[in-house]
């Protein structure tokens, strides 16, 4: 079942509005966004996937909803660890917090491309070389493992080749200028911190979409639903971020909810011909695995969260 252009037009345009008004929103509001407007904003990005969710019901089918809801859990569970290195980048760049919010809604807009040229390149890979499928299955049982086994690494962002050649490359600013991305000094025109910070999120984002769109593919390969459900899950990172950035230490047992997830989704991709799992058993996977981790993850944490209040 092909997707009307139309649907695709309507849903680029809904996106775009909807950044340009959170965008009109962050700018009049003026001030770091608190944890309360956070969660609210959180919430309402949540309803509005699952209000696209129900027109994807009403449109495609309850099969097609069920594919998106899964892609769209997969990936916004993996936004979550990605926030991780997200305020590690900002920490490193020294980012005044009113920027973080303008990098993190470009970074959204960069992603729209980025991931709608890997899904478009993925899927033809797909339809044209089947075999591909065990290969994107191979590689999240690789990653999954990496993850249970191996501890999180700190990335170091001075020593990458491509942030040496930039800085030697590109006129930058010593100094943050308000939100700008450039500005003009002496007459010439020169990047900011600001425009260097933004390529490494939009580099790194580039990185975690290798993980995520392959398990997408093990879920559905249908173009409209594998890119609605990323792009949907990835217009709430910036609000996301804002939530959770002070809670990640929390969050212990993340990424091994995460790479569960990812070996569940590998698996099933290699065995899609042989033993095909049901939509709602898959759904229903990854719902337990998730709920269980960020559960325990919680209930560890607490005792530690209350004799540091009682300090």
């Amino acid at each position: 079942m092909t997707t009307s252009i139309w649907f695709w037009i309507a849903f680029h345009i809904g996106v775009f509005i909807a950044i340009g008004i959170d965008l009109f929103a962050s700018k009049r509001r003026g001030r770091e966004l608190s944890m309360r407007a956070a969660f609210q904003r959180t919430v309402i990005w949540v309803l509005v996937s699952l209000a696209f969710n129900a027109v994807v019901w009403r449109l495609k089918g309850p099969h097609h909803a069920l594919d998106f809801l899964t892609g769209y859990l997969i990936e916004y569970s993996l936004s979550m660890d990605n926030i991780f290195v997200f305020v590690l980048i900002f920490a490193h760049f020294r980012v005044p917090p009113l920027a973080q919010r303008r990098v993190l809604v470009w970074g959204i807009v960069g992603a729209l491309i980025m991931r709608g040229t890997m899904i478009l390149c993925g899927i033809a890979l797909v339809q044209r070389f089947h075999f591909v499928l065990y290969l994107f299955g191979a590689f999240l049982l690789i990653t999954a493992a990496r993850m249970l086994f191996r501890k999180r690494a700190v990335p170091d962002f001075t020593e990458g080749w491509l942030l040496r050649r930039g800085r030697q490359i590109l006129p930058i600013t010593r100094e943050y200028h308000a939100e700008h991305f450039h500005v003009r000094v002496d007459g010439r025109w020169m990047l900011t911190p600001l425009a260097l910070t933004m390529m490494v999120i939009e580099i790194t984002d580039l990185i975690f979409a290798v993980d995520s769109i392959p398990a997408i593919f093990a879920i559905t390969r249908d173009p409209f639903i594998v890119y609605t459900s990323n792009i949907c899950a990835i217009l709430g990172l910036r609000s996301l971020y804002f939530l959770l950035a002070g809670l990640m230490d929390r969050f212990v047992y993340l990424r091994t909810g995460l790479a569960f997830v990812l070996g569940f989704v590998g698996i099933k991709m290699i065995l899609v011909d042989y033993f095909p799992i049901p939509r709602s058993l898959s759904l229903g996977v990854i719902v337990v695995i998730l709920t269980l981790t960020m559960g325990i993850s919680m209930l560890k944490t607490q005792n530690q969260v209350a004799g540091e209040d009682r300090k």
